[in-house]
């Protein structure tokens, strides 16, 4: 699959998605809902009002276990916090399924734990972190 495309949209979310040891069934399930309905694409007004299934757009889900770094000590990251690759396979594929349950019309993945080539054209200033762990804390 050299060279391949293997995921690709157009208006929609590029969606990073890393999965740390102890995420759940129902923190996917909380992220995908969060993910469909969240409002940040402009209305007619400007306003950031509108959300991908809004919008009819799509998303590329990639698998992304470098955000799970921990730089807290030393100048190399730690990735002992990322959750073993077979259940963040299940969660992946899991996460990007119930976008579709949520009403996201058109879904793509990349390849799980492969070196991929992504390109990203940004339309716009908007780039969100969600995180169900600070949010369990609030």
């Amino acid at each position: 699959m050299d060279g391949a495309t293997v995921g690709a949209i157009q208006k929609g979310l590029m969606i990073l998605l890393g999965v740390v040891e102890g995420d759940t069934d129902a923190q996917a399930q909380t992220l995908a809902a969060k993910t469909a309905k969240l409002r940040i694409f402009e209305d007619e007004q400007g306003k950031m009002n509108r959300s991908v299934c809004d919008e009819g757009g799509a998303c590329l889900v990639v698998s992304q276990f470098t955000l799970c770094a921990d730089c807290k000590k030393g100048n190399r990251p730690s990735f002992t916090s990322s959750a073993a690759p077979q259940e963040a396979k299940r969660l992946y594929e899991s996460y990007a399924a119930l976008l579709k349950e949520n009403g996201v019309t058109k879904v793509e993945t990349g390849e799980f734990g492969a070196d991929m080539k992504v390109t990203l054209l940004n339309d716009g200033p908007v780039t969100i972190l969600l995180d169900t762990d600070t949010w369990k804390k609030g």
